[in-house]
This record gives C-alpha cells, sequence and structure tokens, in this order.
C-alpha cells in the first residue's frame, strides 16, 4: 500500500516530495482486534483494586452500570486532558498536510510534532528510511523549518485541523532549549511540551544528551521552571539506567516522561555491501520495539506509580495499547503505524474501547498498572546445622 509522503521523511531539505512506502513485514494491519484475557502476564491480584472495582468483582448492579454506559477514553495527565489515551507520536503526522482529508486530527488524542530546533535543518542524505523485519531502520536528521517559521505557520496550521498539539523541543545546548521554551510560552496551540533528549550534547562533548543524569536535570529543570504547560521528557531508547533517569526527570519539574524514543540501529544491504539509509546508522521503530517499552513501561511505573508515563515504541493495535496499559502507562503514542495506516491512532483507540466494554470498565484507568510483580513466596529458614 502506498501513502502519502510525510515531509521530514522526503527530499533532503526540499519542502515537499513524494516517497513511496511499502507495509513492511510484520506490521500488516488486521481485519479485527483479537480479544485477550492477560496479554502480559497474571492481573489476578489488583482486579479488585481502583475505581472500577465493582464493574470487575461480583457487583452485579455496579457491572451492569458500567457496561451499559459507554466507556470514557478521556485522560488527564498532569494538566493536559485528552479525549482519548493514543496520540501520534513525533513527527508521524508531518506538517498537518500529510494527514488532511484522511482523518479528523480531533478524533486523535494529540498529535505530537515534528521535533522542532533553533534554527532550520534540512536533514539527512537520502534515502532516510528502510524496512527491516518487524519495523523500520532511519535518520531524518530532525528536518524542520526553524523555530520561528514554525510557530507562525506550522503551528497554526495543525490547530486550525482540531489538533491538540504538543510540540517537541531539541537541542544541542541549554541556551537552545530555554529558548525555545520561551517562544512557545503564551501560546494557546500549544498544549504541552515534550523534550527530546536524544541528540548529541556540543557543550559537554557527549553522544547522547538525555543519557546522563547531570544534564538531564539541567535541561529538564530549565524547561519545567519556564513553561506554562506540562512537560514531559522523552528518554533515550538506550540507557543504563531507565528508572533512575525518569526519577531525575520527575525531579526536575517534568510532568510525566514517554518511554521511549528509538534506540540505535543499522541497515545493511548485504547484496550491494552498503548501508540501507543516506547517513548509514539510524534509529529502529516500529514493532520490534514493543517489549522494550513495556519493560521501560513496567518499571518506570512500579517505581513511580503517580507520574504520567507515556508508552511509545511498537503500539500498533488496540491490543498493544492494551498491554502498555496494564504495564502502566496513562497513555500512548503511534508512530510508525502511521505510516502505513493514517488513521492507526483512531483505530488503536477502538480497540482499547472494545476491551473496556468487555472487562465491564469506564475507562483505561481500569486497566493502568494492572501487572504486578509476582509476590515472595513465603518459607521457613533452613535450620541451623548441628556442629
Amino acid at each position: 500500500m502506498w501513502v502519502r509522503a510525510l515531509q521530514h521523511l522526503c527530499r533532503a531539505g526540499g519542502a515537499e516530495g513524494p516517497l513511496g512506502l511499502r507495509e513492511p513485514p510484520g506490521m500488516r494491519r488486521r481485519a479485527g482486534l483479537r480479544s485477550v484475557a492477560h496479554p502480559v502476564g497474571s492481573v489476578a491480584r489488583r482486579a479488585d483494586a481502583g475505581p472500577d472495582r465493582g464493574a470487575r468483582t461480583g457487583d452485579p448492579a455496579r457491572r451492569r452500570r458500567a457496561v451499559s454506559a459507554a466507556p470514557s477514553l478521556a485522560v488527564d495527565l498532569g494538566g493536559i486532558v485528552l479525549p482519548t489515551p493514543v496520540m501520534i507520536a513525533a513527527g508521524c503526522a508531518g506538517t498537518g498536510r500529510e494527514l488532511a482529508g484522511l482523518i479528523e486530527l480531533r478524533r486523535v488524542g494529540a498529535i505530537v510534532s515534528r521535533t522542532i530546533t533553533v534554527t532550520e535543518r534540512v536533514g539527512s542524505d537520502v534515502p532516510r528510511i528502510a524496512e527491516s523485519p518487524a519495523g523500520i531502520v532511519w535518520e531524518t536528521g530532525l528536518q524542520n523549518p526553524g523555530l520561528d517559521p514554525f510557530v507562525s505557520g506550522e503551528l497554526l496550521r495543525l490547530a486550525r485541523g482540531g489538533a491538540r498539539i504538543i510540540v517537541s523541543i531539541g537541542g544541542e545546548t541549554l541556551e537552545e532549549y530555554v529558548r525555545m521554551t520561551s517562544a512557545l510560552q503564551g501560546r494557546p496551540e500549544v498544549a504541552a511540551i515534550e523534550i527530546h533528549l536524544s541528540g548529541r550534547d556540543d557543550e559537554l562533548d557527549r553522544a547522547v544528551l538525555g543519557a546522563h543524569a547531570d544534564r538531564l536535570n539541567e535541561i529538564v529543570g530549565a524547561v519545567a521552571r519556564m513553561s506554562l504547560v506540562p512537560v514531559f521528557a522523552k528518554l533515550p531508547g538506550a540507557c543504563d539506567d531507565i528508572v533512575g533517569l525518569a526519577r531525575t526527570a520527575v525531579r526536575a519539574g517534568a510532568t510525566g516522561v514517554t518511554l521511549l524514543a528509538s534506540p540505535p540501529a543499522l541497515g545493511l544491504e548485504a547484496t550491494r555491501d552498503r548501508p540501507r539509509i543516506g547517513i548509514v546508522t539510524g534509529w529502529l521503530s516500529g514493532p520490534a520495539l514493543k517489549p522494550i517499552t513495556l519493560r521501560a513501561v513496567f518499571d518506570v511505573a512500579q517505581a513511580l506509580p503517580a507520574v504520567p508515563v507515556i508508552a511509545s515504541g511498537g503500539v500498533r493495535t488496540g491490543e498493544d495499547a492494551v498491554e502498555c496499559l496494564l504495564a502502566g502507562a496513562w497513555a500512548v503514542q503511534v508512530g510508525t503505524a502511521t505510516l502505513t495506516d493514517p488513521a492507526a491512532a483512531v483505530t488503536v483507540a477502538q480497540g482499547i474501547v472494545r476491551r473496556l466494554k468487555t472487562a465491564g470498565l469506564a475507562s483505561p484507568a481500569g486497566l493502568r498498572g494492572l501487572l504486578q510483580p509476582p509476590e515472595p513466596v513465603a518459607t521457613e529458614e533452613d535450620p541451623v546445622p548441628a556442629p
């Protein structure tokens, strides 16, 4: 299937340009979503907890009320209220033009803009995207028009389409993050800010800016102190201590965290002895990331249960989203799936509704965090051996 190109995946430095993209293996859309009772493990221990307790237990009256009323997908992420917990991930909605006429943007929980930098970036060499067995390897080079043209053009266009907009900001110095945050303050189109933290740190000469707690604290703290809207830290996909980084981001002032940014990847053509994308190395996205995303979400949600966690990576069906909710996510982002199905975010939300109806739950909060680690088994101490 061929779809309209996303601008930032097109011609290097150009504003427009076609890109044919086939549905890669492992990303085929299904005709229907199969209901799975326990997608990511046993949830029985907490089935009687939370606001939907009566709908999951033997209270017939409460169960009938929960089932008869249509579930509400609305979610409050620490101050930003979305109609559904399903967003389009950073960059995957393009400039807003690409999805126009294909979906109603107001039906999506929120759209995360492509990552914006202070100055214009023309992007990476082409090709920028290549199929892998369960997703894509890509590198766009963060192509974008720069801060001022984005605010005066692209941001307004997205807002006119009815989208709730989370602006993704990226930089290589603290000053750049501060400048972008300042420019977004007081803009009614901006519902929240997502901090892209996977870029290079020019000031401290580090490969990944957000992989170091000291720098993470400094940048997230500066953005959070200035921002009048919720701030979410999108943590790197390759790091040693995701829980530690999440805790650092929250202590610095982040409203919540997005887990995870794409991990580094490489695609090669063995028959032609060359890389599959123009800049050689890139990032991995798609279904292959779901187990990694689930683990990160679960670990962070266990450590920080009151912090809004947004799952991003490998979500393409309602079942995938339900698994993320069970692991502890408050919301999810759909990325790669949007490239082959522009309505993927809407379809995923519909899948969540079906699961809620089947379970007799009133909202996604009834699923959130049901998966729990196994309880330790009590054992008698071994007797002390006789001397």
